[in-house]
């Protein structure tokens, strides 16, 4: 029926007939944002468990003696808290660092590969190594000595350096270093020049007859790198024997340009050239501090020429010890 202009409208007519609520309406009203609550909750829970796990070192235990995938991250964040200020207790705690070490064994001897079992070894290897007390060590000298996997291998080689500064330290020391320093020499001579790597700072830190033996060894290794960090090794112990390495670090050339290469390549190349000289300058001081004597005439010649490098670092490193050398002239 036609409705005239001056007749009212009726507000019903205006209105689209009411329907009850559908199922998928009711899912999307309540449903979906009940389960975005949910795991909002849960994620919640979960960094809240792991905040709170290091004041329970036990909780660590039961949850990396799951067989889960996840466990790499405990593994993770008690490497982390052991770091860190809190973690002064978990350092001391020799029961821990044994359970950790027999977790370690378990984890190797299951066989089991893959990223995640690899992530697990590697930070439990990096955890024992934070640890005060002798009893990390010997799960770490048994991953040198009986791992065929490379990775671990080095972690744990690594991992003894660091347990070694840690005990000293404190005022500890290795039930029996020289079973940790063979250990780590037999590392040295495996193919793998990461391990051999890690092996010439560690017996720098480890130090003894023994390790200066090993590290003049790898004076000659065809390795850059091992060569380097053998010298490093040498000159913390006080060994003259390491300025003609450390020559052949101080002589390394800039970077020149090529067209071949990109941008970060030519950056990574100038970056590792400079990190290398200045270490081999800090090798220079430690044998200067050790000997109280200038090093020989070349070795002082290259450091003068440095001092005017493109390199702001090196050229400060390098006025440093021209310095050190001159006030042990006079």
């Amino acid at each position: 029926m036609a409705t005239s202009p001056n007749q009212p409208i009726n507000p019903d007519d205006s209105l689209p007939p009411v329907e009850p609520p559908s199922a998928a309406f009711l899912v999307q009203l309540f449903l979906v944002p009940g389960v975005i609550v949910t795991i909002i909750v849960c994620v919640w829970l979960a960094f809240h468990w792991l905040a709170h796990l290091g004041n329970d070192p036990q909780a660590y235990v039961r949850t990396l003696r799951r067989a889960n995938e996840g466990r790499w991250q405990a593994a993770l964040n008690l490497a982390n808290d052991l770091r860190g200020p809190t973690g002064s207790g978990l350092k001391s705690d020799t029961k821990l660092a044994s359970e950790l070490g027999s977790i370690l064994d378990d984890e190797v001897g299951s066989g089991r590969i893959g990223e995640q079992s690899e992530t697990l070894r590697l930070y439990l290897c990096r955890a024992l190594g934070e640890f005060t007390v002798p009893e990390a060590s010997p799960a770490l000298v048994r991953r040198v000595s009986e791992t065929n996997d490379d990775a671990t291998t080095q972690a744990a080689v690594e991992a003894l350096a660091v347990l070694s500064t840690n005990l000293e330290n404190t005022g500890r020391s290795f039930r029996d270093r020289d079973v940790v320093v063979d250990a780590v020499l037999a590392a040295s001579t495996t193919t793998n020049s990461g391990v051999r790597n890690a092996c010439g700072f560690t017996l720098g830190v480890l130090g003894g007859g023994k390790s200066v033996e090993g590290l003049l060894r790898l004076l000659g290794d065809p390795a850059t790198d091992v060569r380097s960090n053998a010298a490093l090794g040498l000159a913390r112990l006080g060994q003259t024997d390491a300025y003609e390495a450390l020559s052949e670090m101080l002589s390394r050339q800039d970077v020149v340009l090529s067209e071949k290469a990109s941008a970060d390549e030519m950056q990574s190349e100038r970056y590792k050239r400079a990190l290398i000289v200045v270490n081999a300058l800090r090798g220079v001081t430690m044998l200067i501090d050790a000997t109280n004597q200038p090093p020989p005439t070349g070795v002082t010649a290259l450091i003068k020429d440095l001092q005017q490098d493109t390199v702001a670092e090196i050229r400060s490193s390098a006025a440093a010890v021209i310095k050190k050398i001159s006030r042990i002239a006079e």
